[in-house]
């Protein structure tokens, strides 16, 4: 992403000669039209605002679907880790996952790990650099509203059996080196994108498998709920609470995935842009209705009821398959590619409960598992002269893999062994809202019930 920003200023140049793009440019030209540097530059960071704002109501939608996902006496509890978390990551970007995101990498180096990142500095009051071709500070908005993403998916795997500060203390780290780390190697010019010409146009693997990777491990460290899984593989279905609020919270992420696709095109100074970041939102948009529809098809077929969990589910792995590239595809394969993200989904549920991994809100198979999906499938979508291959892809697959696996178990771990993770038996039975916040979601109920 990072370096898509960088050819903003040079297209700039460019077109600060020109005054009006002409009225009856010939289709071939129209595409290059660009708009004078300050108009651009306008443009070009109303995208950033627009798409960050956008990004940011996800956090919304994220905290309204597992609100609903998990059962009434931990509702408080996942309230206050998301609105948490969003805030832990906007600062813990700004202290330091920005520099380790974009470094600077030694020449000849693997581009693994950089040193030194560029403090990054806002503009002054009234200040404006045309030649960056955008403001530094929606720059930076929009950058930081993603790391805040990859921190909720962690939160809906784990729900209902961690405690508040260590959950805190994880997303700390995940949030200040984790996830940095994993963008330094694509967006901030490091080994993926250097080396292997890997392609992830909006996160796929950047952002939801990152997240998706830091919450399997989690869930394996830290066990299913109690009574989650009986004897002889039994599992014990726990119903959400309130499956109005997860509908509504999967409308708010459906919206906010808008801004995270659209406003990845990083420029709306050139007619050719502003066509991209529409046909961006039609992808976007067709995918997620293919999930939806594969999903509805599938469980009817293969158990005689329509799930509404699992079409919640698969909106969003069309969502999170369509991610890595929603420019490039046709409509019909965008569809395509949301619909096998929402079969994936119908698939990986089950699965993890026969493994005994106790997912509470199906993120797993959402981000960690269509995002890997939708990562290889670029190698298939994207332009013939992108360089993309399938190797690139999967390479970067299973490096993100490796890094987020081992970094996260060893917090997981240290977390575990020395503060601990869980509460109690007796505060996990009862309930984590009246003992971790104070707090009853639902007071009333909890007395009549």
């Amino acid at each position: 992403m990072r370096n898509a920003i960088l050819k903003i200023g040079a297209a700039l140049a460019a077109s600060l000669a020109m005054s009006q793009p002409a009225l009856a440019a010939p289709a071939a030209e129209a595409a290059s039209d660009a708009v004078g540097g300050g108009t651009a530059y306008i443009f070009n960071t109303l995208l950033f605002l627009i798409g960050g704002f956008l990004v940011m109501w996800m956090a919304a939608g994220f905290a309204m679907l597992e609100a609903g996902l998990v059962r009434a006496k931990n509702t408080s509890t996942q309230c206050l880790k998301n609105i948490g978390l969003y805030s832990i990551a906007g600062l813990m970007f700004w202290v330091i996952g920005y520099n380790i995101a974009y470094p600077n990498f030694a020449e000849n180096s693997l581009g693994l790990f950089g040193i030194g990142g560029t403090t990054y500095g806002m503009q002054g009051v009234g200040e404006a650099d045309l030649e960056t071709g955008y403001s530094v500070a929606s720059d930076w908005f929009f950058q930081m509203v993603f790391c805040a993403t990859t921190a909720s998916i962690v939160s809906g795997t784990v729900a209902e059996r961690i405690k508040i500060v260590p959950f805190f203390i994880f997303v700390t780290v995940l949030t200040a080196v984790i996830y940095p780390v994993v963008v330094s190697w694509e967006w901030g010019g490091g080994y993926l994108d250097s080396v292997h010409d890997f392609s992830d146009f909006a996160g796929s693997t950047l952002v939801h498998s990152t997240g998706g990777w830091a919450a399997l491990v989690g869930a394996l460290i830290i066990g299913p709920r109690l009574g989650r899984y009986g004897p002889n593989g039994q599992v014990n279905v726990f119903p959400g609470t309130n499956i109005p609020l997860a509908t509504l919270g999967t409308f708010i992420l459906w919206l906010g995935w808008f801004g995270f696709n659209g406003a990845s095109q990083l420029a709306m100074g050139t007619v050719g842009d502003v066509s991209d970041v529409s046909k961006i939102f039609v992808n976007t948009n067709m995918a997620a209705c293919g999930g939806v529809v594969a999903t509805i098809i599938l469980t009817q077929l293969r158990y005689k009821k329509a799930d509404v969990t699992m079409a919640l589910n698969g909106a969003l792995a069309g969502l999170v398959a369509i991610t890595a590239e929603p420019l490039a595809p046709s409509v019909g394969q965008s569809i395509l590619i949301g619909a096998i993200g929402g079969v994936i989904v119908v698939f990986t549920v089950p699965l993890l409960d026969r493994l005994k991994i106790d997912d509470v809100v199906g993120a797993i198979p959402v981000h960690l598992f269509a995002g890997i999906w939708g990562t290889l499938v670029v190698a298939l979508t994207a332009a013939p002269d992108s360089g993309v291959t399938f190797l690139g892809q999967l390479v970067g697959v299973l490096l993100t893999m490796v890094w987020v696996c081992a970094a996260s178990a060893v917090v997981w771990l240290a977390l575990k062994y020395t503060i601990g993770v869980r509460p109690s038996e007796e505060i996990e039975i009862a309930g984590l809202d009246v003992h971790e916040t104070g707090v009853e979601a639902y007071p009333d109920f909890a007395r009549t019930g």
